[in-house]
């Protein structure tokens, strides 16, 4: 038996989100179809409040609601130390840990000739403009330990050193193979105190 048209298409839209297979979609789908009309209209205010109201950091391309964002605009926050992350949740997951005052900025991904990604895709430019511009003491390259983020950390390494900035990198206090957004603030606090030069 098929579903009935609006719930197949449902299903069908929440299949769409990562990591959400055909039966959790259904599951889900079922779910909002039991939901009270209100709080239907609730759901559907958040995600279109989401897609209207973020936007990236004019400064760091992180998520906000406001631009430039609460981090960059901070001035208690040290413009001198400069963490770079692939994707706006490792900022989140580092705010975590309490630990990092200094400023952010997100490349929006890796370097991953595999995946059609290089360079030229990433925020580079404007983290070589950041640095340029002067202030900046150090830069820490908080990439996920992955192939993909190692081959960014060098990279950058190479791109930096030249300007006079101290290079670090987080330790490998992290799983290789794991991503930022799933580890502790333990875990991501000692590794940030661990890093070391590249």
């Amino acid at each position: 038996m098929d579903y009935p048209a609006p719930l197949a298409r449902l299903i069908d839209e929440l299949s769409k989100m990562p990591t959400v297979g055909p039966k959790t979609a259904q599951r889900l789908a079922f779910y909002v179809m039991r939901l009270t009309a209100e709080e239907a209209q609730s759901l559907a205010d958040a995600i279109l409040g989401v897609k209207a109201g973020m936007r990236d950091c004019s400064v760091c391309f992180g998520i906000t609601d406001t631009d430039p964002c609460a981090i960059c605009s901070n001035p208690a926050r040290s413009g001198a130390v400069l963490c770079v992350v692939e994707d706006p949740r490792d900022v989140i997951a580092l705010e975590r840990t309490r630990g990092f005052r200094g400023r952010y900025h997100v490349l929006g991904g890796a370097i991953s000739p595999l995946d059609g990604v290089g360079p030229d895709d990433l925020k580079i430019p404007a983290l070589l403009s950041r640095v340029q511009a002067g202030g900046v003491t150090e830069v820490i390259v908080a990439t996920n330990p992955r192939v993909e983020g190692e081959a960014t950390a060098i990279y950058l390494a190479r791109l930096l050193k030249p300007l006079g900035v101290r290079v670090t990198r987080i330790a490998h206090g992290l799983p290789v193979g794991g991503d930022l957004e799933y580890a502790d603030e333990v875990t991501l606090a000692l590794a940030l105190e661990g890093r070391r030069e590249l």
